[in-house]
């Protein structure tokens, strides 16, 4: 058995020394490193052969990548690198890593044409100027297979020990067994299906009840699917911290009953919470943990495989013991673990790490996305940006003169746009050129200027330069599955390019994974998810049956009352009135869902007022995780009281509290989005593409909410609860139609 390695990913092993620098460096765009790169080519003569494949082996190791460009005739191999500013300013480490990479292609080059010397230039073109620099060596195929050999000893004794987990680890797979007694009702069902999907290579919609245990039941499929179909990594995918959570107590458990199974499992945490020094610039001569970063890397990493599961406290005192970041020993330690556990960010946006990694080292990753209902408005974020004129005037306040300039020129040209969409809020034809080319020249300006003079932008400067970037970046790609609008904001005002269809980005990767699993409580229609996140054409759509009875959960549709907004004032006493007397009839702990902390307020005050007899307390704005902790610490088992959440918050989806810690929920409102420009909008834009603008846009992803919400009530077989529905809408059939079908719904004539 081989282990196969780019040569990228084997020089960044071997080659890369000294400190972790991360200051912001005027980089090219990936589009500019392209661009840059089909000009030199194109400045290339006759004969000229570009992307030259090469591979070569060295005991285990199969080397593979591809060199940037080869003159036969000058018997010069090139390797072409973009930058911006001053080449001096380069690191030295990373010019040793350049040129390391060069001579690994050299040496692959001599060895598959039997050259006995080669030419290497490392083609350094700055992008701005377009001024092409070539450092050039002559190397014999002797000395370059030295090299060679050696950059791949440092290598081998790791990649023979990844191989011999690799083995024991598919081994341990094949015999793999359930790590409980046996399948939950419905469960069974999910892993079949899963593992199907896996086997076949095929995505899968999969709609499973709350409470059957979807994620053991996702988890453990692909891990029996893994040495078959050859699964390098498993990427589970979640909306929120309690969903990671929940990814790794079912890696614990599945280890738990297979204790000798070597399964690595890694948490990826956002920075933010996994910063030790938030005080600091991530490069070493701010931050202690970043000095030196790379010469301590190898003692880590090897430290950290000791850990089977790396969670966000185990990187901390993996790195903490050995001097170096625990974020950036959690990103390094990605491209050696089993299961990687993280947000959806990093697989599907723009710079996702995950998928970046999978493409360039050609790994064959399965996907599972947790909570997947969550994935429209993610993506859609994921792809949307925003360009503040406030952000603009701070940044130029805090420019240089050559800057401020250029931030000029921006303020000039959105003042014509403001004057020609008077409206409060306008949808515009496009981002226009105008305003991309003074969003670009300014770009250029700043990282001109970074460039000859490094050293930290001004916050404000450097948050608008980067806002700006990606507003450009997004408008090379501008197209019917977005929309650019201006939203006025007092004498100020907005501009967004707004992602409406996130399936054009997000379809590469789709088609990237060996197979993605979206799997939730609430996936239908099933349509609705196909069409905006683009699956492809041959995915799989499982509705698993419930394993719970109708009996269990007692379904009411109160349905004269109604909580449309010009109503609300004349709700809140019937409703207290019905929450009351249900809470008279069987006392215990419940929760209660508003469609705002407004309506929320005004609901609790008065049930308060009215029944001061009964415990309330209260979702608040912007709550802790400490103090989301004590909210739901309120739902023991013996207690008794109502909770006051907002649909959709922190508290509609993704807690557990089975038993008597919660016995029945009041949802007081269908959880449509609000009425306002931009989902009109966006109504028109589904409408126009789907035919479905009211659905797509308010009825499903309400609904959506809706029974995440009522999911918290039954989550075992043995439960027993209530759900009041309360507003007339839910008993139209249309609506009906999208409430579990194991549910039994009744209407409340009262």
């Amino acid at each position: 058995m081989s282990y196969v390695v780019a040569v990228r990913a084997l020089c960044e092993f071997t080659a890369k020394r000294g400190d972790l620098d991360l200051r912001f460096t005027p980089s090219p765009t990936a589009q500019e490193g392209i661009a840059g790169h089909a000009v030199v080519t194109a400045r290339r003569g006759e004969g000229y052969q570009t992307e030259v494949t090469l591979a070569g082996d060295h005991g285990p190791l199969h080397v593979r990548g591809r060199a940037d460009g080869y003159d036969p005739a000058q018997n010069l191999i090139e390797e072409i690198k973009t930058y911006r500013g001053q080449l001096s300013s380069m690191p030295d480490n990373h010019r040793h890593l350049h040129w390391a990479q060069l001579r690994v292609y050299g040496h692959l080059l001599c060895a598959a044409r039997g050259l006995e010397q080669v030419n290497l230039a490392l083609v350094y073109y700055e992008i701005g100027s377009g001024l092409e620099t070539s450092l050039r060596e002559t190397r014999s195929a002797l000395e370059l297979k030295t090299m060679f050999e050696e950059a791949c000893g440092r290598f081998v004794e790791w990649a023979e020990q990844e191989l011999r987990h690799r083995e024991a680890r598919d081994a341990a797979l094949a015999e793999l067994r359930f790590p409980h007694a046996d399948f939950r009702p419905g469960q069974r069902q999910l892993a079949e299906t899963v593992f199907k999907a896996n086997a076949s290579s095929r995505c899968l919609l999969a709609q499973a009840p709350t409470g059957i245990g979807k994620t053991i039941g996702s988890l453990f499929p692909v891990l029996k699917a893994a040495p078959a179909q050859r699964i390098d990594k498993i990427f589970f995918l979640a909306a929120k911290t309690p969903g990671r959570q929940l990814a790794l107590d079912a890696a614990g458990a599945i280890r738990a009953h297979a204790p000798y199974l070597p399964l690595r499992v890694l948490e990826l945490t956002a920075r933010d919470k996994a910063c030790e020094h938030p005080d600091k610039a991530c490069h070493g001569d701010s931050c202690p943990l970043a000095q030196g970063f790379y010469d301590r890397l190898p003692a880590a990493r090897q430290a950290a495989l000791s850990v089977p599961v790396l969670d966000r406290a185990a990187l901390r005192e993996v790195g903490l013991a050995h001097d170096v970041c625990p974020y950036y020993l959690g990103s390094e330690m990605a491209r050696w673990t089993d299961v990687v556990v993280g947000d959806y960010n990093y697989y599907f946006d723009g710079s996702a790490m995950l998928y970046a990694l999978a493409q360039a080292n050609g790994w064959r990753a399965s996907v599972l996305v947790d909570e997947a209902h969550n994935m429209v408005a993610r993506a859609r974020s994921m792809y949307s940006c925003e360009l503040d004129r406030v952000a603009l005037r701070a940044a130029r306040a805090a420019a240089p003169p050559l800057i401020k300039k250029a931030l000029s020129k921006i303020g000039k040209v959105w003042s014509e746009i403001d004057e020609a969409a008077p409206l409060p809020y306008q949808v515009l034809d496009a981002p226009g050129e105008k305003l991309l080319n003074a969003l670009t020249n300014a770009t250029s300006t700043i990282n001109d200027f970074v460039a000859e003079q490094p050293g930290p932008l001004d916050p404000a400067l450097q948050r608008f330069h980067f806002d700006a970037m990606q507003f450009a970046r997004l408008a090379e790609s501008f197209g019917e599955h977005s929309l650019v609008d201006l939203t006025r904001t007092g004498k100020d005002s907005v501009l967004c390019i707004r992602n409406v269809v996130p399936a054009p980005f997000l379809k590469p990767r789709f088609e990237g994974a060996h197979s993605v699993t979206l799997f939730s409580a609430t996936l239908s229609p099933w349509h609705y998810f196909a069409d905006l996140l683009g699956l492809p054409g041959n995915t799989g759509w499982v509705d698993v049956e419930s394993p719970f009875r109708a009996g269990q959960l007692k379904v009411h549709i109160a349905a004269r009352i109604s909580t449309r907004y010009q109503h609300r004032t004349a709700s809140l006493a019937p409703i207290a009135h019905l929450m009351a007397g249900q809470y008279a009839q069987a006392p215990g702990n419940y929760l209660a869902f508003f469609s705002s902390f407004d309506y929320l307020e005004q609901a609790a005050n008065l049930f308060a007022e009215l029944h001061p007899e009964v415990p309330v307390w209260r979702q608040e704005r912007r709550m802790s995780e400490l103090e989301r902790a004590a909210f739901l610490d309120r739902f023991h088992p013996d207690g008794r009281g109502i909770g006051f959440a907002v649909l959709g918050g922190s508290f509609g989806e993704g807690i557990d509290l089975p038993g008597a810690r919660l016995i029945g929920a009041f949802v007081a409102t269908l959880g449509l989005p609000q009425l306002n420009p931009v989902n009109e909008q966006l109504k028109a834009r589904m409408q126009a593409m789907f035919g479905a603008g009211y659905d797509y846009t308010y009825l499903y992803p309400g609904l959506q909410k809706v029974v995440q919400a009522a999911g918290r009530v039954i989550r075992t077989e043995l439960d027993q609860g209530v759900v009041y529905l309360i507003d007339d809408r839910f008993d139209q059939p249309a609506v009906r139609e999208l409430l579990p079908r194991w549910w039994q719904v009744d209407r409340l004539l009262t």
